[in-house]
């Protein structure tokens, strides 16, 4: 029924209504002179979608003949991706505004990619998730040259869009490859092809081409060349955002297309799962020894990040799902604090990212440094914040699946990857002394870098019961 397929995708539908009219409206009267509106009010749209999608039935729905999906897993990742695409719009407002960014165009693109980004967790068919895919990709392209003036920004925007072009193709490539030897495009369609825990040699060939093109998406190594110069040339605002929603929304996809139409043949993917885990982990762990800009670091330990979200999906179980979005739940939270207090850096009214410029910063504002310090060590995964759980899960995954090498590997990157958050702490208590940096003025920046921080200590008690949730989203997944 149609009324029914519309009802499904209803939370999307209002998305793009909304979009559009914004855009009109915005088009037709003052301009960039709403834009301090828009940007509010897409915030207040996306935490009440938000609110709606985690109030709806559970159980599972299906659309446009199994084209879409609404089940646990998808409600989960999508109420992620709304709240944390709303925290980055409120957290760089100040930011955009006192640099003259904030543009009428950016909460809209912002809108249509997280609409995508929805489209790729419910995607339940080749066609739906590239639509989706693309619908992300296209918006964030722009967002990331959003400073004109910047030939950084420009040059993170082309680097990007020509990257991501060729991500395309190639998971293009793979999805013309599975439909080739599937005979359907449908999620479904491809598992009911998959023999004895195997699948032939040509959807194999099909399946390395589309883990190529996610493993793009989710800044995995050796497919990262982008992350760096994206993440330093971008806004700040716009780095923030790439840090939290769009990796949601990839690991969901990821998770997606790996269990619905590749299930049955876990042995054939997992090991290569594996193997960008693994590069990533220790990628993102040494690369990141090295730099001085704090953006560039923050893009490092994302490959990383993204490398232990990828040990859970690797496991090829429930159990390993459920760790993953645990996971990623912690590092979306993570991030947000970890970039309210980047956005707060300025010297003269002027962004800082050098690291160096932190130096003895506990002594001007020792509440401040105290809770990045718990962000730090929480990212480094030390005991007893809640990053440490976060990857003790994904490690158990690991254990459980019979991939013991893989939770080896993934405890000696975290102990690599400690040593640069430890250096940012090193500057801040026992930096040499330096001229110091403006006094942060921005509510909403320093409550959502204490929130963060409080919930780093305060989610060891139950994890405020995401892990119920978080099992059931996998079970909806891995049937």
């Amino acid at each position: 029924m149609i009324s029914q397929d519309i009802s499904t995708v209803l939370p999307e539908i209002t998305l793009a209504i909304y979009a559009m009219v914004a855009l009109l409206g915005a088009v037709y009267t003052k301009k960039d002179g709403l834009a301090g509106l828009i940007l509010w009010s897409t915030a207040g749209v996306f935490t009440l979608v938000a609110l709606w999608i985690a109030t709806m039935a559970p159980g599972t729905q299906t659309a446009f003949n199994g084209m879409f999906n609404d089940d646990a897993f998808a409600r989960f990742a999508k109420v992620m991706i709304l709240l944390s695409a709303a925290a980055v719009l409120v957290m760089g407002q100040d930011y955009m505004q006192k640099r003259d960014l904030l543009r009428f165009e950016y909460p809209i693109l912002v809108t249509l990619a997280v609409i995508g980004m929805m489209m790729m967790v419910s995607a339940g068919d080749l066609m739906a998730l590239y639509m989706g895919l693309e619908l992300q990709s296209l918006a964030l392209y722009v967002v990331a040259s959003l400073h004109r003036d910047s030939v950084r920004s420009t040059e993170a925007g082309l680097k990007y869009f020509v990257l991501g072009a060729l991500s395309s193709g190639l998971l293009l490539y793979g999805a013309s490859l599975t439909y080739g030897f599937a005979g359907t495009t449908l999620f479904s369609g491809i598992l009911s092809t998959v023999h004895e825990g195997h699948v032939s040699l040509g959807l194999l060939f099909g399946l390395v081409f589309i883990v190529a093109g996610l493993a793009f998406k989710v800044s995995a190594a050796p497919f990262h060349m982008w992350t760096p110069d994206v993440y330093e040339g971008s806004p700040t605002p716009v780095t923030a955002f790439f840090a939290t929603a769009p990796k949601v929304a990839a690991m969901g996809l990821f998770a997606r297309v790996l269990h619905d139409a590749f299930g049955g043949a876990t042995a054939d993917w997992s090991q290569i799962i594996a193997l960008l885990s693994v590069v990533s982990m220790f990628l993102g762990a040494v690369a990141a020894i090295g730099q001085t800009n704090i953006k560039r670091l923050m893009a490092f330990s994302s490959i990383a990040h993204m490398g232990f979200a990828l040990m859970g999906l690797a496991a090829g179980t429930v159990y390993g799902v459920q760790a993953m979005l645990v996971y990623i739940a912690i590092y979306v939270t993570m991030n947000i604090g970890t970039f309210a207090f980047i956005l707060s850096l300025e010297k003269d009214g002027k962004a800082v990212t050098d690291i160096a410029a932190l130096n003895q910063y506990s002594k001007a504002e020792p509440m401040r440094a105290l809770a990045m310090l718990v962000l730090l060590f929480s990212l480094a995964g030390v005991p007893p914040m809640l990053g440490f759980f976060g990857k003790f899960y994904v490690l158990q995954a690991a254990v459980n699946a019979g991939m013991s090498w893989l939770a080896v590997a993934g405890v000696i990157a975290s102990v690599i990857g400690a040593f640069y958050y430890l250096r940012i702490v090193y500057f801040m208590y026992f930096g040499e002394e330096s001229d110091g940096l403006d006094k942060p003025g921005s509510f909403v920046l320093n409550a959502g870098l204490v929130a963060s921080a409080v919930i780093m200590l305060a989610g060891i008690v139950n994890l405020f019961g995401i892990e119920p949730i978080a099992e059931a989203a996998a079970q909806a997944l891995v049937n």
